[in-house]
Formats: C-alpha cells, structure tokens, sequence
C-alpha cells in the first residue's frame, strides 16, 4: 500500500485492511486452517473481518472454540447463535472431553480449567489436520502477547519458543509449515483494547450482555471482583455484595473478573477505555496474577 494511500486511510480503515490482507494471506498459505471463536469481542470483530475478507462466499475455514465448561451461560449462547447466523461450520471441543481421556488430570476438583485449554487445542488441531489456528490475540494484552509476531509459528509439539521467531518486514508473512508444525495468526494483533471498541462502534456489532454494566453478585479479592456463581461460590466469611459490573474480556469464570462500571453502552465504554489506567488483563485476569511470566510459559506449552 502507498504511502498516499495510506494518509487517506482512517486509523480504523488501515488496521482493518491489514487485518484483512492477514486473513488472506493464511487462507491462499495454509492448506487447513481454523479460526478460534469465543464468542468475545475480539473474536466477534475476527468474524466481521472475515465477512468482509470472504464474502459473499463461505469462509475457507471453519470456526472453532475450545471450551473449558465453565464459560459463562450467556457468552456460549451468543457463539452458538452468531455462528448460527452466519450459516458457518463451528467445531466445539471441551476440555472436560481431555479430562474424561485422562490426558488432563486436575489437581484439585476446583483448579481452574483455562490452562489446560492447551492440551484440548492441540489434540484438536491434531484430530483435524489444522495447520493454522487464526485468535484475537493482541499484543497490548499482556507482555507475553507483545513479544509474539503476527505469524507465530508453533513446532510439533505445539510449543512456541519466543528465540525463534520469523521477520516480518514490509507486511510480508510467511504462514509455511512442515507437516506436524502449525501457525498461529493475530490479525488484530496491533490493535488496542479501544480500537477494538472503536470497530464495534463503527460496525454496529452485537456483544454478549455481561460487556455491559448490570448487577452481579461478587466476592473482593486481592484487589479484584470474583463473581458469585455456582463454579464459584462465596467460601466461609467471604463478604457477598451486589455490585454493578462489566466484563473487560470474558473467559473461563474461575480466572475471569468483572470491573466496576456504570457503562451499559458502547459509547460509555469507550470512554472508560479512553480514560483507564489499568490493562484489560491487568484489571480482570486472576490466573495472570501468580508471577510476570504465567502467560509466556502457557504459550510455550501452547496456549493460544
């Protein structure tokens, strides 16, 4: 793209055709690839770029959501009916399926689930044959996430080493792989938590309810709000408040915080987002509390 092609471009036009030349570019490199749907925000915006990538034909790859089986109630309805929608192919697989193989084993009845995720994934792409596996990753997310290239290239055993990565000069990428090997692509991977926002706005997207502000019973620990609900119930002298809540990001409900917000439109949340001093995984993630590099040794062990 030239460079007075670019200066005519808004700030959210040019992330989306670089998105959109992503997508395109792991569809016309990858025999077999997938895009992961959760039925969040990033992944809504995923599937919009897609649209607008591939249509008026079908996607070149179907959708796919690994599910930990303790996600929330109305995010899993909204996936199932966005997809439904659409008319695309969604695949499901749960890691409670990997925990009735044996090949995840809890530590204890209540150990969160989002780690183990990895194992689902990678028997997944291994039951399909993907060897791209297209998520709504970002860099601004979390430090782990900032190091990984928009083409992250994964070996055979699905593991990410951070040391050995591909250049990615000029808005070249290479999504090649050996058999065995696979690709993970972040095509919003520039992108901040407010462009997503923005994109939403712009495109009048639909959103799970629980994004917007509503009552919710919680819990305050260690600086955070832990819902109430029955994977995660109020302990002894646990000190129950009905708060009003959005969730930043959602995901599995025993490592996923909501925040305190009056925000129950779009444009309210965009100028929380404008005006916040805290990051989205900072301001809602428990499982990324436990040291600086949890989330860089879960990618290593092929976490999305």
């Amino acid at each position: 793209m030239s460079t007075l092609t670019r200066q005519t471009l808004t700030h959210l036009d040019w992330l989306e055709a670089e998105a959109i030349h992503i997508l395109r570019e792991v569809a016309g490199q990858c025999s077999n690839p997938v895009l992961l749907f959760s039925g969040g925000k990033d992944s809504i915006c995923m599937l919009r770029l897609a649209e607008k990538a591939f249509r008026p034909g079908r996607f070149p790859f179907p959708l796919m959501h690994i599910d930990t089986g303790h996600n929330y109630r109305e995010v899993i309805d909204f996936r199932d009916k966005r997809a439904a929608e659409l008319g695309e192919r969604l695949i499901v697989r749960s890691v409670e399926d990997s925990m009735a193989r044996g090949t995840v084993v809890l530590k204890t009845p209540d150990e969160s689930r989002n780690k183990h995720q990895s194992v689902t994934l990678l028997e997944a792409i291994e039951e399909f044959g993907f060897n791209a596996c297209i998520g709504g990753a970002r860099r601004d997310e979390e430090k782990a996430r900032a190091k990984e290239r928009i083409m992250s290239f994964r070996d055979e055993f699905g593991q990410w080493d951070p040391k050995n990565q591909r250049p990615e000069l000029w808005n070249l990428y290479n999504a090649r792989s050996h058999k065995g090997e696979n690709i993970r692509a972040f095509p919003i991977s520039n992108w901040t938590e407010l462009d997503v926002w923005q994109y939403i706005e712009r495109e009048q997207l639909e959103l799970p309810s629980i994004y917007f502000a509503h009552v919710r019973p919680v819990v305050r620990k260690n600086g955070l709000l832990q819902p109430v609900t029955d994977v995660t119930p109020a302990k002894p002298g646990d000190v129950v408040e009905n708060v009003q809540v959005r969730f930043r990001t959602v995901g599995d409900i025993t490592c996923t915080a909501p925040v305190e917000s009056d925000a129950d439109t779009v444009a309210k949340i965009l100028l929380e987002t404008a005006t916040t001093t805290i990051t989205e995984r900072g301001a809602t993630r428990m499982d990324d509390q436990t040291s600086d590099a949890s989330m860089e040794q879960r990618k290593k062990e092929g976490y999305f």
